[in-house]
């Protein structure tokens, strides 16, 4: 059977992740892969910034139904805006695998819109072999049942009223109503931080904004049977033309509104201490997230550190092995984000307010 003749039935499902940074679509990848159940699974990562974080992460997970050779890092920019350069070869290097795979799962970047990358599954190279499964935003439950987006939205929208030169809406704002009009099915993470009427105000914030008959999920560390996110069977590309969004008279559309730099690490001594200067950074800096990992003193696994805004996360996920141990984070703000400061700080120096 040629290419071109494959039925919908032929065609491989793809099941896209978005969400805000931070948001846990990693973590629920990862549980996801864990819990195949031997389907054999393909994983596009778009990374904001130079190292690939999120890829090495789900790359250290040891499964045997999605080796590191099916787990492909877009690290060139948004996957919304070069669907040409990166996500059609990346898409032609998984489909040419074998054995074949069975579904493909992309986590876009927390900047990503998932508007322009659904629309490109109607391009005569992808359409006839692919399909979107559906669209699956991950929103941080937490943040959400104390009124915001993200954990530090108050410090943005502090940080945008004294901006003179802005003449448009929180960027935040925007990508998030985005990535919700375009979902198929949310997950709400973070259930275990949030009692119920914190759960109540996320859902019903939720339910503002939701297209009818969008379902939302409550997750614990992205527990959640695979088969609730995957074989949804949708379509999206073939109704994405309904799902309204702030971009739709836009030709195209850029992340100038946010910097990310990768900062280079020495080995720590005591991961609790360092912990506590990435939420200085978020404090005192305005960063917004920070991911990366650190050498240990004593340790021969390497420290996984995950932030977002000044909640910080650590552990020792997997050993350095044969790579180099070098510690790497990146770290990602508003346009603007001081970088000498930003370091200064994770030097464990004081700086000036």
């Amino acid at each position: 059977m040629t290419t071109d003749s494959r039925t919908a039935l032929d065609r491989v499902p793809c099941t896209i992740v978005t969400g805000f940074l931070g948001s846990g679509k990693t973590t629920l990848i990862r549980h996801v892969l864990e819990h195949a159940r031997g389907k054999r699974l393909a994983v596009i990562v778009n990374e904001f910034g130079d190292v690939g974080i999120d890829g090495d992460i789900l790359k250290g997970c040891g499964i045997d139904t999605c080796p590191e050779e099916n787990i492909v890092e877009l690290a060139n920019g948004c996957i919304c805006c070069t669907v040409a350069d990166d996500f059609v070869p990346a898409l032609d290097a998984i489909l040419a695998r074998e054995p074949k795979v069975d579904h493909i799962l992309i986590e876009t970047s927390g900047l990503a819109l998932p508007k322009p990358l659904v629309q490109a599954f109607h391009w005569p190279a992808i359409k006839s072999r692919v399909t979107v499964d559906g669209v699956v935003a991950v929103v941080d439950g937490e943040a959400l049942a104390s009124g915001r987006v993200a954990h530090d939205h108050d410090a943005l929208a502090a940080q945008r009223a004294a901006d003179d030169s802005l003449d448009h809406d929180d960027p935040i704002e925007e990508v998030f109503d985005d990535q919700i009009a375009c979902a198929d099915l949310v997950i709400l993470t973070k259930a275990d931080l949030i009692d119920d009427a914190g759960q109540a105000k996320a859902r019903a914030a939720l339910d503002a904004e939701l297209p009818k008959g969008v379902r939302v999920v409550s997750v614990t560390e992205g527990r959640i049977d695979p088969a609730i996110l995957m074989g949804l069977g949708i379509g999206t590309e073939n109704d994405i033309e309904n799902r309204k969004t702030h971009h739709d008279d836009e030709l195209d559309h850029d992340h100038d509104d946010f910097d990310s730099f990768v900062v280079a690490v020495p080995e720590i001594t005591d991961p609790a201490e360092f912990a506590a200067r990435v939420e200085r950074a978020a404090e005192e800096a305005d960063v917004l997230r920070v991911k990366g990992f650190l050498p240990v003193a004593g340790k021969s696994m390497r420290l996984l550190v995950q932030a977002v805004g000044p909640r910080v996360a650590h552990h020792f996920d997997r050993p350095w092995g044969e790579a180099e141990r070098t510690g790497r984070l990146v770290a990602i703000g508003l346009k603007g984000l001081d970088r000498a400061k930003v370091e200064a700080i994770l030097a464990g120096e004081r700086v000036a307010a």
